[in-house]
């Protein structure tokens, strides 16, 4: 299993936010968590709403939590509500079951962590997430 350092976690949000440049996206928050579930690194981009990073990290959070990614949890969450709802309580509201949200998997299939971003639409959210990922040189797991 590859190790989700603080230095791949700088080079994910870095990736990311040039990932929304190239797409001329709105500021975006950048949250990467370990695979325990523990920050690692988190960027807020000028002119993004102060409650951005706790959007964020509820992404990624609720895909480290669920072992899925959040695009699979908001299709579950449209066919099964009150499960996505009782989970959410069970994770105490840190749980964001939209796109944005991408499991980090080494090259054995490993989840070692989650990036969750926020702050444009959820597509382009999960687009910014995954590119953070891929450059990074690990496997992007949307759901």
């Amino acid at each position: 299993m590859s190790a989700l350092t603080l230095e791949k976690a700088r080079e994910i949000v870095a990736a990311a936010r040039a990932k929304g440049r190239e797409m001329e996206l709105n500021p975006l928050t950048v949250a990467v968590l370990d695979a325990a579930g523990n920050l690692k690194a988190l960027e807020r981009e000028d002119g993004a709403s102060n409650m951005r990073p706790d959007i964020a990290v509820g992404k990624a959070n609720g895909a480290l939590a669920m072992g899925l990614g959040s695009r699979a949890l908001f299709e579950r969450a449209k066919a099964e509500p009150f499960f996505i709802q009782a989970m959410n309580e069970l994770a105490g509201g840190s749980l964001v079951p939209v796109p944005g949200g991408v499991l980090i998997k080494d090259g054995g299939g490993s989840i070692i962590g989650a990036v969750g971003i926020t702050g444009d639409n959820s597509n382009n959210d999960e687009a910014a997430a995954t590119a953070g990922i891929e450059a990074a040189g690990f496997v992007a797991d949307g759901g």
